[in-house]
């Protein structure tokens, strides 16, 4: 199917020439499209049927009249994006494949200005981004970008762009109240709420001043798979489903493998693992999120702009990366000043992220265990039990059973004053080893300057533009001893910094047919040689409103600050950076858990099922061990391949638009376990690695040796028939078609091979009153990730909304729902089950 959809994709762009048109009605969606402009592309205005590569861009029209909810939901309609949600109150975009709940691939600016949280390297969904009532309009690049943003734009930019206090002054404020959780099997339906304010005002034509404020409240989708990880623990022993001593459930924690023990009972060998507790049991999930901005503008003449803005967000929902984390007071904010001038533009920014009293919702299960009872004491406990009631005459399968309520007995109960109160005192516990606190402060400086010298240096070249730019990011990491330390400077903050810079040339030929559009950038990190990002693209546009695109470039992707210092005791797993400053001699020395793993199957097969002696099992299965072949971390790397093609057919009444790529990534950043023996002697290391406790295990970052290889295509149309009335449709395909040389180490691919998109809407079906609505579909797709892997099945959703203007349209009600039907899914492994959310909006302007 995806090759069909490629070479119809290129026939078409070869053929769609002849049924362009040259004239374009005014108020139609094509004079639209020929009159839009785009930013974020090449960082200057261009026309959006001449940028240079894909991008896609919805303006406060089409947001307002989506049937989602809000801008940032809308967002799920654009062709070529794939959105995963680990949350109602967080989703996370991608584009072109390797997804991931953080997706440090994907940059995400406000007016240009990044709203990551430092020590993720990633933004967390929206929750230092504008409001409803304040978004003008979004670009959003899908495919590599790092050639004009650097650092990690490899997978898409997205740009999220506010009105203008000076076009856009008045007071609007919001009421939304909605219900989620309606037939959910874990609570009852939940109320919903959010209100939005937004004041602009001008003072002259020099002066104004915009505020905007935020208050939701509301209860997260719940995740509750108990689909076992470990199903095949005890194959060896018919122990399987329900029977399977050593299950380690999907949103259950506290079974892994650091709780786990293979156990010699009656002569067999058993895999167990601790019980631990549901993440339903220990999580909060009340959502809330306060936040706000503050802007000043000054045009001290009329080429001329200062701005001043201020972000603040305090929150409360769940976040996940390798584990899953209740954020709660988890406080960022954001000082940013811009000038431009003439060409010129200057930018700085101070991001600060404090991440309160938040926990790792694991680290929670598994110590709320070990406060009632150690692991020592609960594995003996359960041999010894198991051993008496198996010589009373019990099965195998009653004798685990009774072995495991007598090691559990006097356990902490689920919603006991003893849970709640063990939880706050967990929650504070600065070391994952005891407790679960999530205690991080981080900082980002960036300072950028842009310009645009055409006018000034080659005003006498026809159709040529010169830009050039340069910037400088610095993280600054405050240890807390748990997640962060300074392995070089004992009790100093933590600091990283990148300088890079571009240059680009823009020059048009054939009577302004032909742009070509050349990019260069150079970025150096610390710990790291310079990066060189270049970018070669190609607009033929021969009538006015259809142009082709080609374009090729490479891009890098620095390690984030977690994936560099991260160093963190959780579970018995200490997880460290992939930096030589941080995991030295822990590469050199370590043999891989999967080997491990294998190598305790085996020796367990050789008892359980050849009657051998531990001894000699071990003996015979030893060379199964394998030494831990990856090594230090390095940037990771894509070379991407583009074209594309634009148009408005049928009297300008038909817009479309389809682009296909093809990518190599190489170097992909991912996470290796492996176990360091407390041994050093060769003889011994087969038997420490055979018992758990006689080695140290630790999770690294490092690179996957794979070349993944990945193609794909999307194409999108939006018909007008009437003014005011429009059907849309897009489709996306994505597959990774090889990996070179590939170890299973990459980052799961974790896309959906096709998804589709296809809508109505009418802004005016009656006097004032309109309408919307979009059906989304998914395939299937296998997700993999360090907490879980598994298949997706393939998820759908009906949305739609109706609205209506009154009292001169100064009040707007909009009333929808999405995913109407309320068909529970989950977007990836281990993420929430998500139903419909029903729900009314009122704005009044003034």
């Amino acid at each position: 199917m995806g090759r069909i959809f490629l070479v119809v994709c290129s026939q078409f762009l070869l053929f769609a020439t002849a049924f362009c048109q040259d004239k374009v009605p005014k108020d139609t969606l094509g004079a639209k499209m020929l009159s839009e402009v785009v930013v974020t592309a090449t960082r200057q205005a261009e026309s959006l049927l001449s940028a240079p590569v894909s991008i896609e861009k919805m303006d406060a029209a089409q947001l307002r009249s989506s049937p989602q909810p809000g801008f940032f939901e809308a967002i799920q309609n654009i062709k070529g994006l794939h959105i995963i949600t680990p949350g109602m109150g967080f989703k996370v975009i991608n584009a072109r494949g390797f997804a991931n709940t953080t997706n440090v691939r994907f940059v995400q600016m406000v007016d240009g200005v990044d709203i990551q949280a430092p020590h993720i390297g990633a933004p967390i969904a929206n929750s230092l981004g504008p409001g409803d009532l304040d978004i003008n309009n979004l670009e959003i690049l899908p495919g590599s970008a790092s050639a004009i943003y650097g650092m990690n734009a490899i997978n898409g930019t997205a740009n999220f762009i506010t009105k203008d206090p000076f076009r856009f002054p008045g007071i609007s404020i919001s009421k939304k109240l909605g219900v989620n959780n309606a037939g959910s099997t874990e609570t009852a339906a939940t109320l919903y709420s959010e209100t939005n304010i937004r004041i602009a005002r001008p003072f002259s034509q020099k002066w104004a001043i915009k505020l905007n404020g935020t208050f939701m409240k509301g209860t997260d989708w719940y995740a509750n798979s108990q689909v076992d990880l470990n199903a095949a623990a005890n194959s060896s022993t018919a122990l399987t489903g329900e029977l399977n001593p050593g299950k380690d459930r999907v949103n259950n924690y506290g079974d892994e493998a650091g709780n786990r023990k293979t156990l010699n009972l009656g002569g067999k060998q058993y895999a167990v693992s601790r019980t631990g507790y549901a993440e339903k049991d220990v999580a909060d999930y009340d959502l809330q999120n306060i936040k706000g901005d503050a802007s000043v503008y000054f045009r001290p003449v009329a080429a001329a702009e200062f701005i001043y803005t201020y972000r603040i967000s305090n929150q409360n929902n769940i976040y996940q990366r390798t584990n899953r984390f209740r954020l709660h007071n988890y406080l960022t904010q954001q000082h940013a000043l811009s000038f431009k001038w003439s060409g010129l533009q200057v930018r700085t920014y101070f991001t600060k992220e404090n991440s309160g009293d938040s926990y790792n919702i694991r680290s929670m299960a598994e110590n709320m265990d070990r406060r009632f009872k150690n692991d020592e004491s609960w594995f003996t406990d359960f041999s010894s039990r198991y051993n008496m009631v198996s010589q009373a005459g019990s099965s195998v399968a009653e004798a685990l059973s009774l072995a495991r309520l007598f090691a559990d007995s006097g356990r902490i109960q689920v919603g006991s004053k003893e849970m709640q109160n063990m939880i706050d005192t967990l929650r504070h516990i600065n070391n994952w080893d005891e407790g679960a606190a999530l205690k991080v402060k981080a900082a980002l400086f960036f300072i950028e300057l842009q310009h645009d010298i055409t006018n000034r240096l080659f005003n006498n070249v026809k159709g040529l533009h010169i830009m050039y730019g340069l910037d400088h990011r610095n993280y600054i990491i405050t240890p807390d001893g748990n997640y962060f330390i300074n392995p070089e400077k004992t009790g100093r903050n933590l600091k990283y910094w990148k300088l890079g810079g571009f240059l680009q040339a823009t020059k048009y030929f054939m009577g302004d047919k032909l742009k070509i559009n050349a990019v260069v950038r150079i970025d150096k990190s610390e710990y790291f040689s310079p990066k060189i990002h270049p970018r070669l693209a190609i607009v033929y546009s021969p009538a006015l409103h259809h142009s082709f695109r080609v374009s090729a470039q490479n891009g890098y992707r620095f390690p984030s600050i977690f994936e560099a210092f991260s160093n963190i005791n959780s579970g018995g797993r200490k997880r460290i950076g992939g930096l030589p400053v941080m995991s030295d001699g822990v590469f050199e020395s370590s043999y891989t858990q999967a080997s491990i793993t294998a190598f305790q199957r085996a020796v367990q097969n050789e008892v359980n099922l050849n009657g051998s002696s531990l001894n000699d099992a071990i003996v015979k299965h030893r060379d199964l061990l394998k030494r831990n072949p990856y090594t230090y971390l390095r940037p990771e790397k894509v070379t991407g391949f583009e074209a594309g093609y634009r148009t408005m057919l049928f009297n300008n009444r038909l817009k479309i638009d389809a682009d296909i790529y093809y990518n190599i990534y190489r170097h992909l950043m991912a996470q290796i376990d492996a176990n360091v023996p407390k041994t050093s002697i060769a003889d011994s290391i087969p038997f420490y690695l055979q018992n758990n406790g006689k080695q140290s295990l630790y999770r690294l970052w490092t690179n996957s040796k794979t070349v993944s290889h990945n193609y794909g295509a999307a194409f999108g149309m939006a018909y007008e028939p009437v003014n005011g009335f429009q059907l849309s449709g897009n489709f996306t395909y994505a597959k990774l078609a090889r990996k070179d040389q590939g170890d299973g180490l990459e980052d799961g691919f974790n896309t959906p091979k096709w998804s589709y998109n296809l809508g109505a809407r009418h802004s005016k079906i009656y006097k004032t009153a309109g309408f919307a609505i979009s059906y989304r579909q998914h395939s299937s797709f296998l997700w993999e990730s360090a907490m879980a892997t598994g298949n997706v099945p393939g998820y759908s959703s009906l949305d739609v909304q109706a609205n209506v203007g009154l009292f001169n349209n100064a009040l707007n009600v909009k009333i929808g729902a999405t995913n109407v039907i309320n068909k529970y899914y989950y977007s990836f492994i281990g993420g929430p089950s998500i139903g419909g959310f029903y729900y009314t909006n009122m704005v009044y302007s003034f």
